[in-house]
């Protein structure tokens, strides 16, 4: 084995092939490998960043998992109340992997102003809420704080505050409809104490923050009423099973449904990129693969007598083909080292600079997020790999038929 591997070595060593017919063939198959591993490396990573980023844009805004009265209303606005007091509540105890579970109440209005006026849907949450997660989005300003008294101070998208010529610490006139009596709307006067920019116009449009008291003061709801609650996973990975888990716990009365679910647009256009993804790996291990088979059949021709002189010398067929896999190895190895540096290092450059830009209107980031595992280079690598090595045993397989007589005498 060591001297099959020398001879590989000398292959790619010697002057003599690198001015040889060989040459830029083998330039071209290194360049192939390098550009495909880079390609491989840029579409999984931004694929799965922008996956894992828009998925965790809609969990802080929604948790994974949103249980509600049983009711055929399908909107954000939450009109039958739900007892608080619930065997699943503060804790699912007979389900693992719920992270937490927060009530919440929503409640349709309208934001009015001397010169224009805009529909919002008012999200009451309490003390509880794990507003962690959208302290990431928060451009200005500060998250509400809730006490035993009911807070007046609410969060407010960067979008509906420039629509409306809103800033820090403005008074927000808040009018909402009764569902009873006479149709004179209840007014309430809320303080801006923060502005967020999700990037996902479904949110920045409609929803503002704020004390759930006041959800249950509008409809007339007990202390112990809320909207629904959200439940918060520690892995997402899992939402699909925990969601039927979950559903088959609660009792009839009550309904769940998960985020997939619930924006089903959004995690169907999701689910798109990981076609995409594996299209485009498939597309670059096969022009590697084929520009690795032309090379390795050049080298074995161009070789055709240093073969049928190692044939004479006793040496079998399996062991000269290992000679030119060998070759083929290191040329694949070369190739693979060049385009990962060049693709972490642009990956790397992305994600700590953000240089690309998106459209926020259509991508819901305003830059290319990056997600760069390790499980996935080195899985991308070992697969490039152990598949152009497995196709290249075929076009190998032409140096069993060269005749030792008949190759020495090539020329």
């Amino acid at each position: 084995m060591k001297l099959e591997y020398f001879i590989a070595k000398r292959l790619v060593t010697t002057k003599n092939h690198k001015s040889s017919v060989s040459a830029p063939i083998i330039k071209i198959a290194i360049t192939a490998i390098a550009l495909g591993i880079i390609m491989m490396l840029v579409s999984v990573a931004t694929g799965l960043g922008l996956k894992h980023k828009i998925r965790d844009k809609i969990s802080a805004f929604s948790g994974h998992i949103v249980i509600t009265k049983y009711d055929s209303n399908t909107t954000d606005i939450t009109l039958k109340p739900i007892e608080l007091n619930q065997k699943f509540y503060p804790h699912f105890e007979n389900i693992e992997g719920v992270s937490k579970v927060q009530p919440f109440a929503s409640k349709a209005g309208i934001i009015r102003t001397e010169n224009a006026f805009e529909g919002i849907i008012y999200k009451g949450v309490t003390t509880e809420y794990q507003f962690d997660d959208i302290a990431e989005y928060l451009e200005q300003g500060r998250l509400p704080v809730f006490t035993e008294t009911m807070s007046n101070e609410i969060l407010m998208s960067t979008y509906i505050a420039n629509r409306l010529g809103f800033k820090l610490g403005d008074k927000v006139n808040t009018y909402f409809m009764k569902d009873w009596g006479n149709k004179v709307p209840n007014i309430r006067q809320f303080e801006l104490v923060g502005l967020y920019n999700s990037g996902l116009q479904q949110f920045d449009e409609n929803i503002i923050i704020g004390d759930l008291r006041h959800v249950q003061r509008l409809n007339r709801w007990a202390e112990n009423e809320v909207g629904g609650f959200e439940v918060i996973l520690k892995n997402f990975d899992e939402i699909e099973t925990k969601g039927s888990e979950i559903y088959l716990n609660l009792p009839s009365t009550v309904d769940s449904k998960t985020i997939v679910e619930k924006y089903e647009n959004i995690f169907g256009w999701l689910d798109m990129f990981d076609f995409n993804i594996k299209v485009i790996i498939i597309i670059m291990i096969a022009v590697a693969s084929i520009n690795m088979i032309v090379a390795l059949l050049v080298l074995i021709l161009e070789r055709t007598q240093m073969i049928g002189m190692l044939k004479a010398l006793g040496a079998t067929n399996w062991s000269v083909r290992k000679i030119f896999l060998y070759n083929a190895f290191y040329l694949i190895g070369k190739g693979l080292l060049y385009g990962n540096v060049i693709g972490l290092g642009l990956l790397f450059l992305q994600k700590y600079t953000g240089i690309i830009k998106l459209d926020p209107t259509s991508y819901y980031v305003r830059e290319a997020p990056v997600l760069i595992r390790f499980s996935d280079v080195l899985l991308l690598n070992l697969g490039v790999v152990v598949i152009a090595m497995l196709v290249l045993l075929i076009p190998s397989y032409l140096i069993t038929k060269i005749s030792p007589v008949k190759a020495i005498r090539y020329d």
